[in-house]
């Protein structure tokens, strides 16, 4: 639960209140310039209405350079950034053939896989000249090659499952499969800020759907205590089924999900529990098999597990894992793979050979590497910025850190100066989070060397001091801490 200090709550407030009148000012004086402007599409509504138009018009559009920026390299530890420029005041932007070449901070690129490998690049280049670059098929039709039976068996392995299902898209996999398991009589309860994938899969599947407060189990007893108890709405039936939906790690948050307790409360009530290890699958545990290997959970106890291939892996898509019935009843029936297109082999054997060099099936140990270096980076970044004073939400391992930023104005500022001086990182405000909750979230890679941090801390420092996002006092260094030791003795 992230406190916020009164003074900041108040200034926010006020920074978001002078933006909506300034905004609201200037919407009354365009309807009165702009009165007598013939409309091409008279008698129609404005196809663009409401809040959210308000929002994009005069909020997003005053800082959409810090979003969106183009690239063009790997997102490696390093990348060229395409610069861009603007001659209407934001509205629109203009590449420019200046590039910068920046600290990625930004990327889910957690054991550097996107860039050039090795082991991985020759497979896939190999991979594409044998069966190209697209299927331009569903699975169920032509869009099954020996590559996604292989891919299905492997990460079925990989994550201790009996069976697996994989589909082209990480957001897919949610938004597509939870209409599939489960409907009108059965009960969602989902974690307060689980992704929006796993949002919109479980509006369109027409289940009643409960939140509990975030990362809190004994809360989630309490709603599923109550719920069993009362039945469905109106006939008090007991549900078809209810399903508890967390996640490894939390995307916007950096948290670790309290999985020991969540399963114990789930197998206490006989309810199915769906885990969404999108950030967390190759990145933590000993040997990068996620939140269960991390916090001694067993992949039994856990009915469906999803994740994605687009941060650890390098690649994209999504994965399913759970019983041979469970991947047999999804076969015949998601959406996803009885209409959309498979997965494109090159970037299904980019997933195989990934995993194969982390479970160091390449006959090397650099997997082994990979994933203690990200471990290292991560809690070694995360410490020094807290030393420093900033806000960092988030537990140890986890690759995901957000540095709070809260007021509006500081959401550009901390983006631009650092983009300045070189470092690229990633912004996030509403709708993606709360109003008062903006923040940058920072992203570490097992590709970023000791002194790649060193120089994203200093930047980060200078620009924190600029800006006034330090809320925290810094600790002080060990030297000093020892030279006013001796002085007092």
């Amino acid at each position: 639960m992230i406190t916020i200090p009164y003074l900041t709550a108040l200034t926010t407030y006020f920074s978001y209140g002078l933006l909506f009148a300034f905004g609201q000012f200037r919407d009354f004086f365009r309807k009165i310039f702009d009165w007598w402007h013939a409309s091409n599409l008279q008698g129609y509504a404005p196809i663009c209405l409401g809040l959210e138009d308000f929002y994009i018009r005069r909020l997003y559009l005053r800082i959409q350079d810090c979003f969106g920026r183009p690239i063009c390299s790997p997102p490696d530890a390093w990348f060229d950034v395409v610069e861009r420029v603007s001659n209407d005041n934001n509205k629109t932007l203009k590449r420019t053939t200046n590039v910068s070449r920046c600290l990625n901070l930004g990327s889910y690129n957690y054991l550097g896989f996107a860039a050039s490998d090795e082991y991985c690049t020759p497979r896939v280049i190999e991979s594409l000249k044998k069966y190209s670059a697209s299927t331009c098929s569903a699975r169920v039709d032509g869009g099954t090659t020996s590559i996604h039976m292989e891919l299905e068996e492997c990460v079925a392995n990989f994550v201790g499952k009996p069976a697996s299902i994989v589909t082209g898209m990480g957001y897919v996999t949610n938004s597509a499969i939870l209409p599939v398991l489960i409907g009108k009589g059965g009960l969602i309860i989902s974690d307060s800020l689980n992704h929006n994938s796993i949002v919109n899969g479980a509006r369109g599947s027409g289940a009643t759907i409960r939140v509990f407060q975030h990362n809190t189990p004994s809360h989630l007893e309490k709603v599923l205590r109550e719920h069993i108890a009362e039945g469905q709405p109106r006939t008090h039936r007991p549900w078809k089924k209810i399903i508890v939906i967390v996640e490894g790690i939390y995307s916007m948050e950096g948290e670790l999900c309290q999985l020991p307790e969540i399963v114990a409360i789930c197998k206490k009530y006989k309810v199915y529990v769906y885990l969404d290890e999108a950030h967390s699958i190759g990145a933590v545990g000993k040997t990068g098999r996620g939140v269960c290997e991390l916090l001694g959970v067993d992949t039994a106890d856990v009915d469906i597990m999803m994740g994605t291939f687009t941060k650890s892996f390098g690649s994209c898509g999504g994965y399913i894992a759970g019983s041979k019935e469970l991947i047999e009843y999804l076969k015949y029936t998601c959406p996803a793979h009885l209409y959309a297109t498979s997965i494109s082999p090159p970037a299904a054997q980019q997933i195989i050979s990934a995993i194969q060099v982390i479970l160091g099936e390449d006959g090397s140990s650099r997997g082994a590497q990979k994933l203690a270096r990200i471990r290292e980076n991560s809690n070694f970044f995360r410490s020094e910025l807290q030393k420093m004073g900033f806000e960092v939400l988030g537990d140890n391992d986890s690759p995901v850190m957000p540095i709070m930023l809260y007021n509006p104005a500081k959401i550009p500022a901390f983006s631009r100066e650092c983009l300045k001086q070189n470092v690229a990182v990633v912004t996030v405000a509403f709708p993606a989070t709360p109003l008062l909750l903006a923040r940058a979230r920072i992203c570490i890679s097992a590709s970023h060397s000791r002194e790649d941090l060193n120089k994203a801390l200093e930047v980060i420092s200078r620009v924190g001091d600029l800006i006034g996002i330090k809320y925290f006092p810094a600790e002080p260094q060990k030297q000093q801490l020892e030279e006013n030791r001796v002085k007092l003795e």
